[in-house]
């Protein structure tokens, strides 16, 4: 998982980098086989290896953010994962966001998507909930009553495919 969080960083500067050149890179370079064997690569490597990829990869996300031009705010890039789908720039933020949030509970320390900040919760539920939609035939696009009597965190996680709840199909994977 510290792989993956390195890895998504490094894809996030890389994109940045393009856009700042008026160009749309693709999140990882080879495409999503490239991205799977690069996390794959992670797990032979010491938790102290791992520690220091993820800090480097931090600092270089968080140089390109406070680096970049209006110019390359404004640009996009090319999702490798989501079938090539472009992706606002400035967008990259909350993916980032949502990255960590998401990850730091599938670590399986002492975190759970119970622990998932509010903030986040409230703002990935309301786009997790708009992507659901867009998925279901016209009419159809209410989340099932199962879904709705879930707490909010827990709703998110269902949504995002992170926890079962009897008697309710997983969501469609986007």
């Amino acid at each position: 998982m510290l792989t993956h969080l390195a890895r998504n960083a490094e894809s996030h500067a890389r994109m940045f980098a393009a856009a700042g050149e008026s160009r749309e890179a693709e999140q990882y370079e080879g495409g999503s086989a490239a991205r799977n064997a690069a996390i794959e690569s992670g797990h032979a490597r010491s938790a102290k290896d791992l520690v220091a990829d993820v800090r480097r990869t931090i600092y270089m996300l968080e140089s390109a953010w406070s680096s970049a031009t209006p110019a390359a705010w404004s640009g996009h890039g090319i999702k490798s994962h989501s079938g090539g789908a472009r992706v606002k720039i400035s967008d990259l933020v909350f993916m980032r966001w949502r990255e960590t949030e998401v990850h730091h509970s599938d670590l399986l320390a002492s975190v759970s998507f119970a622990d998932w900040s509010p903030d986040y919760v409230r703002r990935d539920l309301d786009y997790q909930v708009m992507q659901w939609r867009a998925r279901k035939p016209m009419g159809l696009t209410v989340l099932p009553e199962e879904a709705l009597k879930l707490a909010p965190h827990d709703r998110l996680a269902w949504l995002l495919g992170r926890l079962d709840v009897d008697g309710l199909a997983k969501p469609e994977a986007f």
